[in-house]
C-alpha cells in the first residue's frame, strides 16, 4: 500500500517503524563526559548545595545516586541528607559527588545528539533537550530494527560519548514506553504483532498521556494496568473522560496512529565535523570551518531561514567543549557574513590542540522579508558603522565547558 492510499490521519501501524531516543540521566551523563572520573559514582546535578546557599533542588541523580533516596526535583537539603558531598566528607565511601547546572554545556551536548539523530531518521520529533521520536520506517525494516536502533545508540555513545535508552515499536506511545522498560542504556523492539502482550502488564499511570490524577480516576474504576485500560468499556470512558478517554484506549491497545511530526520551525541550524585525532593543524581547522559555515549558510538559505546569531564550537583534549558567538542588530541571511564572524570567533584558539569542530545559526527567524544582509540597515552612510559595533558589543562569551528521573531546567528553576 502507498502512502497515496492511505486515509488521512490512519496510516498503517505495521507500515511504521518509530525509534524514541532517552538519553540516560542526561544532565549527570554530561557531566560524567566532561570528567570520566565520576563514571561508576553517585552524581547529583542541581542548585543549592554550595555554603551560603539555602534554596535549591536536585535536577536530575545517576542510578548510583538514587540509590541511597536522592530523587530530581527533591529539596537540596534532603538530598545531602540521603548523600553527603565527597567534597565535604572525602573518606565517606557513602558521599556522592555534586555539580551545578550547565545548561549551556547539556545543550551543546544535546544538540549533537540531535545532529545524528537527523542524519538517521526520516522525520525527527524533538521533545527535549534529551528526548527524541525518529520515523525511520523508509530506512529499516522489522527484521533489521534491532541492528538499526543498536546503531544510533552506538553512534551517539562513540561520537557524542552519552549513553542512551532507545525503544522501537509502530507507534509512538509503544515506542516511549519500551525506551523506559530497560533502562539505564536499554534497547526493547515491540515487532507490531507483539503489542499488546508488550503493553498488557505496564502500569496504567506509565500510558503515555495519563497523569498522577486521571491515574488515581481509572484505579477506582478498576483499572489498573495497561491490559485493564484496553479491555475496559471504550463507551464508558468517553462518557467519563470525553474524547481523552477514547484517546487512552486507542493508546492502551496499540492504536496511536499520530505520525512523527517536527514540533514547529529549528531554532537553530548546525554542522559538526570531528578530526581524526585531535590536531595542532590550525589552518586544517579554519578550513574545516569554513566548510562548515558554507554548509550551514546553503542549509539556511535552502530553508529561507534569517538568524540572529553566529557561532562557533571548538572541541580541545580531552573533551573540553568550548563555544562562542557572536549576536547581530537583526535577522540576516548572509553566508560571508557566517563565514568572517566563525573565523573571527575561531581565532581565539589559535594555538589550541582541536578534536572537533561545529557552526551554529540560532535565533532563526522564517517571516517573509527582503532583509538578506547587514547592508539592509544602513539606511544614511552610517549604517555600516553602527552594524560593526553592534555586532561586536554585543558579543556573548557563552560559558565553557518525569523523563528518566530527570526534570527540565524550565521546572527546576
Amino acid at each position: 500500500m502507498v502512502d497515496g492510499e492511505r486515509l488521512p490521519g490512519a496510516p498503517d501501524r505495521e507500515e511504521r517503524i518509530v525509534l524514541h531516543v532517552d538519553m540516560d540521566c542526561f544532565y549527570a551523563s554530561c557531566e560524567r563526559r566532561r570528567e570520566p572520573a565520576l563514571r561508576g559514582e553517585p552524581v547529583v546535578v542541581g542548585m543549592g548545595y554550595e555554603p551560603g546557599e539555602t534554596v535549591g533542588a536536585v535536577a536530575t541523580a545517576s542510578y548510583e545516586a538514587r540509590e541511597y533516596g536522592v530523587e530530581s526535583a527533591q529539596a537540596i537539603g534532603a538530598a545531602l541528607d540521603n548523600l553527603p558531598r565527597k567534597a565535604d566528607e572525602p573518606d565517606n565511601p557513602d558521599a556522592g559527588y555534586y555539580r551545578p547546572v550547565d545548561l549551556d554545556f547539556y545543550q551543546d551536548v544535546g544538540g549533537s545528539v540531535k545532529e545524528i539523530l537527523h542524519e538517521l531518521g526520516d522525520t525527527v520529533r524533538e521533545v527535549s533537550i534529551d528526548e527524541a521520536y525518529l520515523d525511520v520506517t523508509d530506512r529499516t525494516a522489522w527484521g533489521v530494527a534491532e541492528g538499526f536502533a543498536r546503531h544510533v545508540k552506538q553512534r551517539i555513545a562513540r561520537e557524542v560519548g552519552v549513553p542512551a535508552s532507545v525503544g522501537v515499536a509502530p507507534d509512538m506511545s509503544t515506542a516511549k514506553l519500551a525506551s523506559d522498560y530497560d533502562k539505564p542504556d536499554g534497547l526493547v523492539v515491540v515487532e507490531p504483532d507483539e503489542v499488546r502482550e508488550f503493553l498488557a502488564p505496564i502500569d496504567v499511570a506509565d500510558v503515555h498521556g495519563i497523569g498522577p490524577v486521571r491515574a488515581r480516576e481509572l484505579r477506582e474504576m478498576g483499572i489498573e494496568t495497561a491490559g485493564d485500560l484496553a479491555s475496559a468499556d471504550p463507551y464508558e470512558l468517553t462518557d467519563k473522560f470525553g474524547d481523552r478517554g477514547r484517546d487512552l484506549y486507542r493508546r492502551a491497545r496499540g492504536e496511536d496512529n499520530r505520525p512523527v511530526e517536527p514540533r514547529g520551525e529549528p531554532k537553530s541550524l548546525s554542522r559538526e565535523s570531528a578530526f581524526d585525532g585531535a590536531t595542532d593543524d590550525f589552518q586544517r581547522v579554519r578550513e574545516q570551518v569554513a566548510t562548515l559555515a558554507e554548509a550551514v549558510a546553503d542549509r539556511a538559505t535552502r530553508k529561507d531561514a534569517f538568524y540572529r546569531t553566529i557561532g562557533v564550537k571548538v572541541v580541545t583534549p580531552p573533551y573540553d567543549v568550548h563555544t562562542r558567538a557572536e549576536s547581530l542588530p537583526g535577522p540576516v541571511d548572509d553566508p560571508g557574513l557566517v563565514d568572517d564572524v566563525t573565523q573571527d570567533l575561531l581565532g581565539e584558539f589559535d594555538g589550541e590542540s582541536v578534536r572537533k569542530v561545529g557552526v551554529r545559526v540560532s535565533n532563526l527567524d522564517f517571516s517573509e522579508r527582503e532583509q538578506a544582509s547587514l547592508d539592509g540597515f544602513d539606511s544614511d552612510g552610517a549604517g555600516d558603522a553602527a552594524a560593526s559595533t553592534s555586532l561586536r558589543g554585543r558579543r556573548r562569551d557563552e560559558p565553557d565547558g518525569g523523563r528518566d528521573g530527570q526534570i527540565s531546567l524550565d521546572e527546576f528553576e
